[in-house]
């Protein structure tokens, strides 16, 4: 079974993903654990307390050391082989080649969630990979680590079902998008679905659909 565990002050907002569609049939299925843990039981004093201001003056606060290396030591404990993942701008840009590596990998993932104005640099230690879901900056790391972990657990075997259903994905070859695709009924307020795809002819439905799937636009 892979497990993913999610360090976050929101275990919350991870609720509705986790608990619906692809990722609760793979739960239900035994093909992985999804966790959270809740950063503040870590916290320090009566206050539980994970931020502080940073050094060297700024606005904003920063997650501390202690809170965070404490629950990646704790998460560590519960899967000694799991990869550390920080969500971070400045990380490698996720992308689709990267889900069917990681999901080919045996080992689990253990995702630090930011937030506020980051966190303490000294997590890094403890780190193994940094990625970023996009050139932009979100109020939190969670969006990004279930985007993560959702395109990698679709990906399990088992999890979707259909064994062509994720070979034929836009983005699974790396260089192209997926080809329009239609259901009944075969015309709908004057709108027809293309002839080539009600024929039968599964040799002409391969060509047009090769001649339909769109090249990726890298620039």
């Amino acid at each position: 079974m892979r497990k993913f565990q999610v360090i976050t002050l929101f275990p919350e907002m991870l609720t509705g993903v986790f608990g619906n569609s692809m990722m609760w049939k793979a739960q239900k299925e035994g093909l992985v654990s999804l966790e959270t843990i809740d950063l503040r039981e870590f916290g320090l004093g009566p206050r539980r307390q994970v931020d502080d201001t940073p050094y060297g003056g700024g606005d904003g606060m920063l997650l501390m050391i202690e809170p965070l290396w404490k629950a990646v030591t704790h998460a560590k404990s519960q899967d000694p082989t799991a990869k550390v993942v920080i969500m971070t701008p400045r990380g490698t840009r996720w992308k689709q080649s990267l889900a069917q590596d990681f999901s080919e990998k045996e080992h689990g993932y253990i995702f630090i969630c930011g937030r506020y104005e980051g966190y303490d640099e000294r997590i890094m230690e403890l780190v193994d990979l940094e990625l970023s879901v996009g050139d932009y900056v979100l109020t939190g790391g969670e969006l990004p680590a279930m985007t993560i972990i959702d395109s990698i657990v679709r990906l399990l075997p088992g999890v979707l079902g259909g064994e062509q259903s994720a070979a034929i994905e836009s983005f699974s070859d790396g260089e192209t998008l997926e080809f329009p695709q239609y259901t009944r009924p075969a015309e709908f307020n004057g709108l027809q679905v293309p002839e080539i795809l009600l024929s039968g002819n599964h040799a002409m439905i391969a060509e047009w659909r090769k001649t339909h799937s769109q090249k990726l636009n890298n620039t």
